[in-house]
């Protein structure tokens, strides 16, 4: 992934928009990404994260 925070992208999660660079404030923000595409499917990603540690959490208690 580029150093270089103006070529890297991020979803703003309150408008959906993907973004380049430090274009929103930081908490309306999820990222980096190293592509646009990266950035568009940010949703299914946190999602399928969000799912994974609760199963291993559930694993976890039993």
């Amino acid at each position: 992934m580029s150093e270089d925070t103006r070529e890297q992208f991020w979803y703003n999660m309150r408008t959906g928009a993907v973004e380049k660079g430090f274009e929103s404030p930081s908490i309306d923000r999820v990222g980096p990404f190293a592509t646009r595409e990266e950035a568009a499917h940010a949703l299914e990603k946190l999602r399928a994260n969000s799912a994974k540690w609760a199963a291993d959490d559930a694993a976890e208690d039993r």
